[in-house]
């Protein structure tokens, strides 16, 4: 029998729902998370759902709204495994590569491959995003091939141009603005991934499944 999840407040006007909070991260959780947050966001009462790594976090408009919303969650988590969460499917072009990617051929000798199969193994994997941290607009994806398992730089750069697009372990993402960053850089994208002038500043949501594909300004 599932276990109710955890819900506790955070503030005067927030609370957190952790469902599982000794479970490793896993897809269909979070995809359930994401339904749950999809539902709420239509809610006038409900400023704003923020899905994380295993849980999601809301604020409401009023402090007196949270015993309401706290029987609302419970009751949409048991309902989110009757629902199919609708992922958005979004392609990043990246050049790989030279200037735009100069771990690319670090990272092929640490595997022993060549650059043009870091390339093809990158770009043939989905990615979900699990959500969004660390920077404005920087998505935490999952998907990475066990091939291109990589470990950061020892010695992290100072500046990281925006748009890197980089692999930190057992995970690739995107700079979305200059940073410093310790992530195997193999290439870069002309995608803007943070608008703060947009309705939706984030071009990537948590849900969201993403491919990479090169650019024809990839060296071949």
């Amino acid at each position: 029998m599932a276990l109710d999840p955890i819900i506790y407040p955070l503030g005067e006007r927030g609370l957190v729902l952790d469902p599982t909070p000794s479970s490793p991260i896993n897809v269909g959780l979070q995809r359930k998370l994401c339904w749950v947050a999809e539902q709420l966001r239509s809610s006038k009462t409900i400023l704003d759902v923020v899905p994380g790594m295993n849980n999601l976090t809301l604020f409401v408009t009023q402090p007196d709204q949270l015993k309401v919303i706290q029987q609302q969650l419970e009751t949409l988590w048991r309902n989110a495994k009757q629902h199919k969460f609708h992922a958005r499917e979004i392609t990043i072009p990246v050049t790989y590569g030279g200037q735009f990617g100069p771990d690319l051929d670090s990272v092929a000798k640490y595997h022993q491959l060549t650059t043009n199969e870091v390339i093809a193994l990158h770009c043939q994997a989905q990615y979900q995003v699990y959500f969004i941290g660390f920077q404005p607009g920087f998505a935490y994806l999952e998907g990475l091939v066990a091939k291109l398992h990589t470990p950061r730089h020892s010695q992290p750069r100072l500046e990281v141009a925006a748009g890197s697009v980089g692999i930190g372990g057992e995970q690739t993402g995107i700079y979305p603005s200059q940073s410093p960053g310790g992530w195997q850089i193999i290439g870069r994208t002309d995608s803007q991934l943070f608008n703060h002038t947009s309705a939706a500043p984030c071009l990537l949501q948590p849900g969201d499944i993403v491919t990479f594909e090169p650019t024809r300004d990839t060296p071949s």
